[in-house]
């Protein structure tokens, strides 16, 4: 795809979402799909004076290196470590990461047993760990025929939709986002109602942080994170969800004492619970967040853009993030999307005993422009 907007996008990624200063050098880790994204960097990394190191990812070449993990083997153990520790020398002298996804096949990981997709991730997870939280990074995905049909566009439309949506006005997105902050940073209690969906938890003294393009391209929400112990009762989640290589449809949870103690779904019921059996912290959540993206509206089965559907929240089982940190720990992160505008079946969120949206929309004074029409851009 050549397009002179990702060289705005390059622009974007380097300049606002990982703020690279000249002499500094950065990773960049993607698919060779996304080949003309990688060489508006390096173009763009000339003009900045910064220095990259490209790392190749291939769907194809993954599976087989999970195939040849075999978690009963000690040597497969001692392999990942030491990879490990090698790759925690070379993040020393790295400032930042730019991942770039562009998925030919999001099922290429189906039937990989689910115990060695866990062992790397619990393996890797002290790098992954500074990385995210001592590192900058972004996330971005690039348009793929695969990705287009998986979304029901051509993929001319799709590539238009992936270019728009990563280059909205992200200092206007944050000032309407330090609203919904505030409101969160003086929250104890939250209601959250929906079919399928009657949840209560705390998140008092607990932080929120606005999203507008730093971690993540497109971006979109505020996210914080329920007290630890005080999430109770059921959520259903209307949004499919990939993970590992497989695809969940209608998860269903239930909560007692902040834990999961019941969890179904249309489909694998068995990884379902394998997964939140990853360890201790894998059936506890680890974020709560808002999607306010107005540009963003149906899913299309990629969650970096369907958290951020403008009416939607994400409720995560899984390792919380640093910004907003309730102290919840585990390999995984698994952002499960409930959209509730009235299409999608409706639901309210309230704080405080105070309904604050209703059906996707904000009702409050000071919300209010975060609704579609105050955000979206004129077309």
């Amino acid at each position: 795809m050549h397009d002179p907007r990702l060289d705005q996008l390059a622009f974007v990624l380097m300049n606002h979402s990982t703020a690279l200063q000249q002499g500094e050098y950065f990773q960049v880790s993607a698919s060779i799909t996304a080949k003309p994204l990688v060489m508006a960097i390096i173009r763009q990394a000339k003009r900045m004076g910064v220095y990259p190191v490209i790392e190749w990812q291939d769907e194809e070449v993954s599976r087989l290196q999970y195939e040849l993990l075999d978690p009963d083997l000690p040597e497969t153990t001692r392999f990942l470590e030491r990879r490990r520790d090698w790759d925690t020398v070379r993040w020393q002298d790295l400032a930042a990461n730019i991942t770039i996804r562009a998925t030919q096949n999001d099922q290429e990981l189906s039937g990989i047993p689910a115990e060695r997709l866990q062992l790397n991730s619990r393996i890797n997870r002290s790098l992954k760990d500074v990385i995210i939280n001592e590192r900058r990074w972004v996330l971005v995905d690039y348009p793929t025929h695969s990705s287009a049909q998986k979304a029901g566009m051509s993929y001319a439309a799709h590539c238009d939709f992936n270019l728009d949506v990563a280059l909205i006005d992200y200092e206007s997105l944050y000032k309407a986002e330090l609203k919904l902050a505030a409101r969160l940073d003086r929250t104890d209690k939250v209601h959250i109602l929906a079919p399928g969906t009657d949840i209560r938890f705390s998140i008092k003294d607990m932080p929120s942080v606005c999203c507008y393009g730093r971690r993540n391209v497109p971006d979109g929400e505020v996210y914080t994170a329920p007290v630890q112990g005080t999430v109770e009762g059921v959520i259903t989640y209307n949004v499919a969800s990939e993970y590992f290589g497989q695809t969940f449809r209608q998860v269903r949870l239930e909560f007692k004492n902040g834990k999961v103690i019941q969890a179904s779904c249309d489909g694998n019921n068995e990884l379902l619970n394998k997964i939140l059996q990853t360890d201790e912290g894998a059936s506890a959540i680890g974020e709560f967040s808002f999607g306010v993206n107005p540009m963003i509206r149906e899913p299309i089965g990629n969650t970096l853009f369907d958290e951020k559907i403008c009416g939607s929240i994400h409720f995560t089982p899984g390792n919380a993030y640093a910004k907003a940190d309730n102290g919840n720990r585990s390999a995984i992160h698994w952002d499960l999307i409930q959209i509730q505008r009235p299409e999608y079946g409706g639901g309210e969120v309230w704080l405080d005993g105070e309904l604050v949206r209703k059906d996707g929309i904000f009702l409050t004074e000071d919300l209010l422009g975060l609704n579609p029409e105050n955000l979206a851009p004129d077309r």
